[in-house]
């Protein structure tokens, strides 16, 4: 089926940006082989004061890619059942078929998929959970910092069930219905022992740790050597990991593939043909044949209807 094309040069698609368009879809296999690698927050999706959404470019976008039926992947630091009950509806309206995910830093791959009821779920394809050593090793970190009487600390884990969502830890305990109403995503805030936690993590296929520690630099120097903010993985997992697991489970060729992202979480993009690196970000990766630099989602949106037209025109 020939896609509908509603406009063959959207206005925000300057010169230099169509000549290297062009290029990429002149001289890769994007029709036969290709595919599009997207993350989300920053990326395919925009902020603005606290309202979260798509884009009605993107949406344009996304619609003609979808029509030209090449695969296109979420990835995502985002845990499934964020991704069902921020985006999953509207952006299921556009697919309107199972949405191959990459999710947890590349640690936990499925579709969210539409039941004969309507409802959203995630359907797993496979999984990467941490090992019981690399669990122990996080673990050791916040031992460390609550010795050390510094217990501004928040630790998320997301176990490899989605159902169980996001669960998080405080030191704290008369912080949790704070923490609770801060964090509104989360499935339940707990404040047990280390030793607790120690086990209730142990009981889990854990595939994602995130460690918050909102304290000054120069301590967390002195106890950790650790940045404010941590994500954890089985060694050697990560976006560019989980695109390449995806790409291979859907026969799609990285190399040949369009990738946008916006932060250094996103190193999938030094695994596509082209790299579309959103915002203003220094972002040091590059793509394995060009590299374009985008204002924002609304252009990034442009781009998608911009490459599928091209397509259309071969």
């Amino acid at each position: 089926m020939t896609p509908e094309v509603l406009s063959t040069k959207p206005a925000a698609i300057n010169e230099e940006v169509e000549r290297r368009l062009r290029t990429f879809v002149n001289k890769s296999d994007f029709c036969q082989q290709g595919g599009i690698v997207t993350d989300l927050d920053g990326t395919a999706v925009h902020e603005d004061r606290g309202r979260i959404y798509l884009p009605k470019p993107v949406e344009h976008g996304l619609k003609q890619i979808y029509e030209l039926g090449r695969p296109l992947v979420i990835n995502s630091l985002r845990f499934p059942l964020s991704v069902i009950r921020t985006f999953g509806k509207e952006w299921y309206t556009i697919s309107r078929a199972a949405i191959p995910c990459v999710s947890l830093n590349g640690s936990l791959l499925g579709y969210v998929i539409e039941q004969s009821d309507g409802q959203l779920v995630f359907e797993e394809i496979s999984a990467v959970p941490m090992m019981a050593n690399e669990i122990e090793d996080v673990i050791g970190k916040v031992t460390g910092f609550v010795e050390a009487n510094i217990k501004d600390i928040l630790l998320f884990y997301y176990p490899r069930d989605w159902r169980m969502g996001e669960i998080i830890w405080t030191p704290i305990p008369e912080n949790v219905s704070e923490v609770r109403q801060k964090y509104t995503s989360a499935s339940s805030v707990t404040a047990v022992t280390i030793s607790k936690l120690r086990e209730q993590m142990h009981a889990e296929q854990v595939c994602m740790i995130f460690l918050l520690i909102n304290v000054p630099e120069d301590q967390r120097m002195a106890y950790q050597h650790t940045q404010r903010s941590n994500f954890f993985t089985h060694e050697g997992i990560d976006k560019l990991a989980g695109a390449q697991a995806m790409a291979d489970h859907l026969k799609f060729s990285l190399d040949h593939s369009v990738g946008a992202g916006d932060t250094e979480m996103d190193r999938f993009l030094k695994g596509v043909g082209l790299a579309l690196i959103v915002g203003a970000m220094n972002l040091k990766y590059e793509g394995t044949r060009d590299t374009m630099r985008l204002k924002d989602s609304f252009e990034l949106g442009d781009v998608l209807f911009r490459l599928a037209g091209m397509l259309t025109e071969k």
